[in-house]
This record gives C-alpha cells, sequence and structure tokens, in this order.
C-alpha cells in the first residue's frame, strides 16, 4: 500500500546497523555489543511508560550522529528505507540545535541532512523542530534556521520535546516569525497534555498537529464536543502515531487507542511511525495494526493516506504525485472510498 509519511524523527529512527557503527567508530560506551543485541536492547526498552523516559533514548543516538557525514547518511537511509516501506512522500523533523554542543554547527547539520534527503529519489522534506523546554530565545534560532533554508528543502517548523509544563504560547514569538514568513507549523501538542492544548497550538498558527490524540477526551462523556468541532472548522490534521503512544504511556494497548473515535468523529488525521528505532515499527506495521486491533479498514487506511498527502507540506506536485499513487492503488483493490466516508462525521450525542 502507497503511504505518506508526515511524522519522523530522524534521531529517533536510525538503522540499528548504523548506529552501531557509529557509536564504534566514535569511541562511544553501547548498550550492547552487537547489532543483534543493540536491537533487542531498543525492544527491550521501548515500552518507557512516559514520554519523558522515552526520550532517554535520544541522547545516545544524538551524540552517534553528531558529524556531518553522519547526519547526512542518517538522513540518506531514513528516505530509502521509507521507500522501502511503501512510502511515496515523507517528511522528516528534528532539532538542529541539538548537535551544537557536539560541536556541529546548526547551519552544517541542516545542510548535511538536505544532501541526504536530496540524495534519494522519494520526493522528501525536512522540518526543523526547537525543543520547547529550552528558553524562548533558543527556539527563536531555530526558526531563523528554518527561515533561512526555507526554499531549499526546509518545509516546515515544530515544537518537540517534553509537553507537559512546557505550552506551545510560551514560544509565542518565534512561532509568529514562522508563520508571518509563509513557512509551515506542525506543533506537537495534545499528547501528554490535555485536548485544549491542541486549539491552542492552532491558534498559534499550526495547520497540523503532532499526535493530537488528547483531543478523544473531548468525545467522552462529560467531555467537550465543542472543541472536536473546532479541529474540525479548521481542518485540523492530527499525525497519530498510535505504537509510540503506547510506548509513551498515553495509553496501554493499541486497542485503547482513540485513533479510531476521532476518525469516526470525523477529525482529520492520518497514522504514523514517530521513531522507527526507538519504538521498533514501520509504516506497514502501522498500517496492520490499525486493522488488527483498531477497527479500521484498508477504506480508512487509504482515506487517512489521501488526507496525509492533502496536508504535507511538501510542493503541490509532490503532493499530487503521492494522491494519485495512493487512489491508483485504491483503485486496483477495488476500494470504495464513499463506503468509509459514510461511516463519518457524526459527533457523539
Amino acid at each position: 500500500m502507497p503511504k505518506v509519511l508526515l511524522h519522523e524523527h530522524l534521531d529517533g529512527g536510525l538503522r540499528v546497523a548504523t548506529l552501531h557503527e557509529l557509536l564504534r567508530a566514535g569511541g562511544f560506551q553501547e548498550p550492547a555489543d552487537s547489532v543483534q543485541a543493540l536491537a533487542r536492547w531498543f525492544d527491550d526498552h521501548a515500552h518507557a511508560g512516559s514520554l519523558e523516559q522515552y526520550l532517554r533514548g535520544f541522547a545516545l543516538t544524538v551524540e552517534a550522529m553528531a558529524t556531518p557525514a553522519a547526519l547526512e547518511r542518517v538522513a540518506f537511509e531514513a528516505a530509502e528505507d521509507a521507500l522501502a516501506d511503501g512510502c511515496v512522500l515523507a517528511e522528516f523533523r528534528i532539532a538542529p540545535l541539538l548537535f551544537e554542543s557536539h560541536g556541529v554547527a546548526p547551519e552544517a547539520a541542516v545542510e548535511a541532512m538536505l544532501r541526504g534527503l536530496q540524495r534519494s529519489t522519494l520526493p522528501c522534506g525536512l522540518i526543523v523542530c526547537a525543543m520547547r523546554q529550552e528558553a524562548p530565545e533558543l527556539t527563536d534560532r531555530a526558526a531563523r534556521l528554518a527561515l533561512r533554508y526555507q526554499a531549499q528543502g526546509v518545509v516546515g517548523f515544530d515544537l518537540a520535546g517534553p509537553e507537559f509544563g512546557f505550552p506551545p504560547s510560551l514560544h509565542h514569538r518565534a512561532l509568529a516569525r514562522v508563520r508571518d514568513a509563509g513557512l509551515a507549523l506542525t506543533l506537537h501538542a495534545g499528547e501528554a497534555d490535555v485536548a485544549e492544548r491542541v486549539l491552542e497550538a492552532a491558534a498559534l498558527g499550526a495547520t497540523r498537529i503532532g499526535h493530537g490524540v488528547r483531543l478523544s477526551e473531548a468525545l467522552l462523556p462529560g467531555g467537550n464536543p465543542a472543541l472536536v468541532e473546532q479541529a474540525r472548522a479548521l481542518n485540523l490534521h492530527l499525525e497519530v502515531c498510535p505504537t509510540s503512544n503506547v510506548h509513551t504511556g498515553a495509553y496501554a494497548r493499541l486497542a485503547d487507542h482513540p485513533i479510531g473515535s476521532l476518525w469516526r468523529a470525523g477529525v482529520s488525521l492520518s497514522f504514523h511511525t514517530d521513531n522507527r528505532l526507538m519504538s521498533a515499527t514501520t509504516m506497514a506495521a502501522e498500517a496492520e495494526a490499525l486493522v488488527r486491533e483498531c477497527g479500521l479498514g484498508l477504506a480508512d487506511l487509504v482515506a487517512m493516506s489521501l488526507a496525509a498527502a492533502d496536508h504535507s507540506f511538501l510542493p503541490a506536485p509532490a503532493r499530487a504525485q503521492a494522491r494519485r499513487a495512493v487512489s491508483h492503488w485504491a483503485a486496483e483493490q477495488g476500494i470504495s472510498l464513499a463506503d468509509e466516508g459514510q461511516h463519518r462525521g457524526a459527533l457523539p450525542d
């Protein structure tokens, strides 16, 4: 099935063999002594139970990636892996300022990753992240960096990192700078904090939301369905990462994940990996899990992929090409999107 990948962190998606090689080449301490053992280590640590614990694994990957050559390699391999996974369009994200303390200038980091992505035949782009727990001045530096490469492959800006206690409004000046310059915004929101954060991010200019699953709380008895209505009215698109949400402790198991209820309520959303390495997953595995565990069908997955293509930050020709690939595959499989659409759009009483 052709897939559209909008939410994948480069520092969370390295090939295990590449990470093992980079750690050895850099003389860094490894948590395992072979590629197979390192893969098992990540698999064992996947169920961190909280977002903060889940994010700790990134210290290892950032350290290993902290040379221009390694950054270029990781970006290229991420695009090639997505292509092999059936992706017809992909956006990758990372916080370039993380590499500054390791001796890599943010500009050099961005340029290296753009070179890597451009080596692949997969239509793809880079989203620059700022870390929301850092000072607003650093977010503004990241915003200026993103705008510097806006016409060279940087397609968007994001706030990542631990969400609870660090609302997007803390960084409103940097977000306004990005928004006013015409660079697209997708903000992590409603993952480890309340549903209202999703609409707060939208008010700051985000047209897409990383995760956003807490919006489902508005559908529960006693919830505020107006939040869902607002998200629908804004055509806000959620980049949902089901396996990652389980691993960070948002939900106990995939069967409990609210992607189905949000989808049936008419919220625009799509499925993604978040971190292929950290969560030991792929786009194909996510799709299979949604059918097996969440009561969704192929028509739902196709409609989600079309919505993802429509909401991509890549130029119109790339979006249209991705849409054609998904639609052509659906037609070959005899999938009718009209059948899927009749089950969507009604909010619960």
